[in-house]
């Protein structure tokens, strides 16, 4: 529950300091805050990660697991609210077994398909029931939005295929860095949209810290002491504590359509989830 709490506020915060700093420069704070916040962490406790080696390799991984979807949600939310994105990120899992399907050649069965369709049905009732307007930029958002879920859902299925025997915590380190470095062309022509204020500051730094750095630390222990198919059900809850965070402190509008939405994405990701729960490490990359 803590941990989708934390990881459900990072819409929140998004939403608060991308309007400020923009996507890029703020997404490429993020990272590095975080990473370097690993680091420091690995040191405290005498396990600092390697590197140095297989940098191509994390390249790809901190561009679809990090970099990608992280901007373009921050990007998506410049004109969504963060209820709204927190829900379509939902979608996650229903991508990753797509992805699975075409690339591991994981067998799509009769049930996985339904969840699929049910999934796609989900997004329709939100997107058309939502208390937005649908304008040519809101529409634009909520593919951002999606888009960013199928890089999750290629990161996920990058890391079964690369990364096995990786301790969890060289690989989340490596990623946030990897990313950084694959910011900067951006970062350079990017200039924050106004004056850093104390509110964007401080969900900066609640979403390097806490829904990242911190957030990675619960998640590997909880892998180690509740194995990953329990730890893997906080995919359920994330939205809902997004949906929650958005509304209380935002003030954001809500409506039938979100719940009944939120509801049928659910469903379908039970449906769907036994590969949700072999291609875990897609939850690393919140």
């Amino acid at each position: 529950m803590l941990l989708a709490a934390i990881w459900g506020a990072s819409y929140l915060f998004i939403r608060v300091a991308a309007p400020v700093l923009g996507p890029a420069v703020l997404i490429e704070a993020r990272v590095l805050i975080a990473g370097s916040a690993l680091v420091l962490y690995a040191a405290a406790i005498r396990r600092l990660p390697d590197l140095r080696s297989r940098w191509g390799a994390y390249l790809i991984l901190g561009a679809v697991n990090s970099a990608i979807p992280f901007t373009l949600i921050a990007t998506s939310e410049l004109y969504l609210t963060a209820s709204l994105a927190a829900i379509l990120n939902a979608t996650t899992p229903l991508f990753t077994a797509v992805v699975a399907a075409l690339w591991m050649k994981d067998r799509l069965t009769i049930k996985k398909a339904i969840g699929l369709v049910l999934g796609l049905a989900g997004v329709a009732v939100l997107v058309g029931w939502s208390p937005l307007p649908l304008t040519g930029r809101v529409l634009l958002a909520i593919g951002l939005s999606l888009l960013a879920a199928f890089a999750y859902g290629i990161g996920g299925v990058y890391v079964t295929r690369t990364f096995k025997g990786v301790p969890s915590l060289t690989l989340a380190t490596r990623q946030q860095f990897a990313a950084g470095v694959l910011l900067i062309p951006l970062v350079a022509v990017e200039m924050p949209a106004a004056r850093l204020s104390l509110a964007a500051a401080l969900a900066l730094l609640g979403l390097a810290l806490l829904s990242t750095s911190v957030a990675y630390l619960f998640y590997f222990h909880l892998i180690a002491v509740a194995g990953p198919t329990k730890t893997l059900s906080v995919t359920f809850l994330i939205p809902v504590f997004g949906l929650l965070w958005g509304v209380l402190f935002l003030g954001e509008p809500v409506s039938a359509g979100m719940f009944v939405g939120l509801a049928i994405i659910l469903v379908s990701i039970v449906l769907v989830t036994e590969v949700r729960l072999r291609l875990g490490s897609s939850a690393a990359g919140r």
